[in-house]
C-alpha cells in the first residue's frame, strides 16, 4: 500500500487529502520537485531540495520545514514505501484560504511527499529516438512566471504538450519570447554539432534541470566540449545529434523535429556515450 506524507504524518494513498480551499488547487500556488530513486539511493537529493526552497523563496512561500527536515521527510517516506527504484514528488502549497488571490488569507502551508513509479516514454524510444514538434505556445516570459521557478502552475507546459500530441509527437519543442529554442514541455534539450555539445543557457527561459547539470558534468568528464549558447530551430534541424534530459526522461535521443530528420535519423555516438555515462553516475 502506497504511503503519502502530509505534514509529518503518513497516510494510505486513498486517505491522502488536503482542503479544496488550498491555494495550490485553486490557483496553482505552490512549488514541487521530481526526484529519482536508483537502487535504493535518492539521486542528488540535496540539489533538488535546494531548488525547491529557491522556488519557494521566489514566490514568497515560507516552507514550514528546514532543508534538513525536508530531506529527512523525503527519506522517511521512501523508507516507508520500501521503494528501491522510483520517483519522488515533494510538493509545498500555500495552504487553505479564502476564494480570493490574497496569499495573506491562507494558513498552514501543506508539505506533501509522494513516492511512486513513473514511466514517461516507451522503452523502444530510448533505442530508436523520438520526434519533436515545435509548438506555438511559448515558454513563459521570465518577467511573468519565471521558468526557473518549478511551480504548481504547469498550464503553459500542458498546453504545449497538447499541441505536440495533436501533431503526433510525444514532446513539444518550446521557443522563448525571442523566438529562440528554450526547452521542451518537460525536458531540457541538447544538440551535438561537430562533436561539440550545445544547450540553451538559463537566460533563454529554461528550468535549470538537475539532470541537465549532471549531463554537463558527465560530458566534461568525458572530454566533450560543452557550450551553453542561444539555439534556434535552424540549429536543431542541422544538428548531428539531439537528445533531451529530465528527471523522469533521464537521457532520451531525438531523431526528428518538425518533419526534419536529425543526423542520420538514429541515436548518435555522443548521445549513447552521454546516456551510458549518466546511467553509471546514477548507479554509483
Amino acid at each position: 500500500m502506497t504511503k503519502v506524507y502530509i505534514n509529518s504524518k503518513l497516510y494510505d494513498k486513498a486517505d491522502a487529502k488536503i482542503s479544496v480551499y488550498d491555494h495550490g488547487l485553486l490557483y496553482g500556488d505552490g512549488v514541487f520537485e521530481g526526484i529519482r530513486i536508483y537502487d535504493g539511493k535518492i539521486f542528488r537529493l540535496k540539489e533538488h531540495v535546494d531548488r525547491l526552497f529557491e522556488s519557494a523563496r521566489a514566490i514568497k512561500l515560507e516552507i514550514p520545514l528546514s532543508p534538513s527536515q525536508m530531506i529527512e521527510a523525503i527519506q522517511s517516506t521512501v523508507t516507508a514505501n520500501a521503494k528501491k527504484n522510483g520517483y519522488i514528488r515533494p510538493i509545498v502549497t500555500r495552504g487553505a484560504g479564502t476564494l480570493g488571490l490574497d496569499p495573506r488569507k491562507t494558513t498552514d502551508p501543506q508539505v506533501i511527499v509522494i513516492v511512486d513509479d513513473i514511466s514517461l516514454y516507451p522503452p523502444e524510444l530510448y533505442e530508436n529516438g523520438l520526434e519533436l514538434a515545435t509548438v506555438s505556445t511559448i515558454r513563459n516570459h521570465p518577467n511573468a512566471v519565471n521558468p526557473r521557478i518549478k511551480s504548481l502552475n504547469y498550464l503553459n507546459n500542458i498546453l504545449a504538450k497538447i499541441e505536440s500530441i495533436q501533431a503526433g509527437c510525444l514532446e513539444a519543442l518550446m521557443l522563448n519570447h525571442k523566438g529562440e529554442v528554450a526547452e521542451c514541455s518537460g525536458d531540457n534539450i541538447f544538440l551535438v554539432k561537430h562533436g561539440v555539445l550545445k544547450t540553451p543557457p538559463t537566460d533563454s527561459g529554461i528550468l535549470e534541470g538537475i539532470t541537465r547539470k549532471a549531463v554537463i558534468e558527465v560530458a566534461r568528464k568525458a572530454g566533450i566540449q560543452v557550450q551553453e549558447v542561444s539555439i534556434t530551430r535552424h540549429d536543431v534541424y542541422i544538428a548531428d545529434e539531439c537528445f533531451l534530459t529530465g528527471t523522469a526522461a533521464e537521457v532520451i535521443p531525438v531523431v526528428k523535429c518538425d518533419g526534419r530528420t536529425i543526423g542520420n535519423g538514429k541515436p548518435g555516438p555522443v548521445t549513447r556515450q552521454i546516456r551510458e555515462g549518466f546511467v553509471q553516475l546514477t548507479r554509483q
